[in-house]
């Protein structure tokens, strides 16, 4: 049964608003509602190509995106029980061009961030240091962004690892990623050929940046994340915030509803094939476990020499 599209659309939920904890902010993107689970842009649709898979989704984010970072549970169950149908766009949306233009509202500086960080970390039960923004501030989102369109370049699965550890580095190890030292060894970690990566982030990519900005503005988007769903008639529903996993699966099935679920293989070994670091939370909604079994079972496996563990202040990540 297809969900009605006014609740789909309600459901979008903007950063700009914060309960009594965390005040209201209008006009500043880096304060990500912990309830509504975005975080917003102050401020005709476009048409594009059809995926070869029945549905197809247009995903924006930004590599310091706290929220974008709280979906990723639910994001990489998606991919394994539905990526035989589901296409997913990675497109980058700017969220921080620099302090010069954000400095209003309660975030006005690089240090308002980092108790913010902290708050919403408790809130998605994900790991984040916000002591990044005292240590090291980063001054824009835009390098690192740039950075993911040029991994982009060479290969697009290599692009979501990069992201992936680019953003364990500043959400996680407190790296000021817009350093292009920290960029360079996530690239080679994932196995990019640096010299290419260097030479599009110097080129093409700034280009390919400005188109995924360009796509953002013409289809309205001014929060992040934004999933755009779409079939193959280009009927859309769009889905904002941090949401349940049940959200992202029923929003998958209104457009297509014969969808059939791929029943995979939950065991602990199999889920590290897949992804070889997981938070503890990823652990949990990927093996369908309680948080006490996540854990004990993550230690159990540590002990036996099968993982690492990288311990932050606000929580685990744990490592093939």
């Amino acid at each position: 049964m297809k969900l009605p599209l006014l609740l789909l659309l309600t459901s979008a939920i903007a950063c700009n608003g914060q309960n009594n904890k965390l005040s209201m902010n209008s006009n500043n993107p880096l304060l990500c509602d912990v309830q509504t689970g975005l975080c917003e842009m102050p401020g005709n649709e476009q048409k594009t190509p059809v995926s070869p898979k029945p549905v197809r989704i247009i995903y924006f984010t930004d590599p310091i995106c706290s929220s974008c970072w709280g979906i990723e549970p639910a994001l990489r169950r998606l991919k394994l029980e539905y990526g035989e149908v589901v296409e997913i766009e990675y497109h980058m949306g700017g969220l921080l061009p620099s302090w010069d233009v954000y400095n209003s509202g309660n975030i006005s500086k690089p240090s308002d961030v980092a108790h913010h960080w902290d708050e919403v970390s408790l809130h998605y039960d994900m790991p984040i240091d916000g002591d990044v923004w005292l240590e090291d501030p980063l001054p824009s989102s835009y390098p690192p962004s740039v950075a993911f369109k040029a991994a982009q370049l060479q290969d697009g699965q290599k692009a979501i690892q990069f992201l992936r550890r680019i953003r364990e580095m500043v959400f996680l190890e407190k790296k000021n990623i817009t350093k292009w030292e920290h960029l360079e060894h996530a690239a080679k970690q994932v196995g990019l050929n640096v010299e290419q990566f260097k030479a599009d982030y110097e080129g093409r990519a700034q280009t390919l940046f400005q188109e995924d900005l360009n796509l953002a503005r013409s289809l309205n988007v001014r929060s992040f994340p934004t999933l755009i769903f779409s079939d193959a008639e280009e009927q859309k529903l769009v889905l904002k915030g941090v949401r349940p996993y049940e959200h992202f699966e029923q929003t998958l099935l209104a457009l297509f509803p014969q969808a059939m679920k791929n029943v995979y293989d939950n065991r602990p070994e199999v889920l590290f094939q897949h992804y070889p670091t997981l938070t503890t939370r990823e652990f949990e909604v990927l093996a369908g476990v309680s948080k006490e079994q996540a854990k004990k079972t993550l230690q159990q496996m540590q002990e036996k020499g099968m993982l690492k563990v990288y311990h932050t202040k606000n929580g685990a990540l744990w490592i093939r």
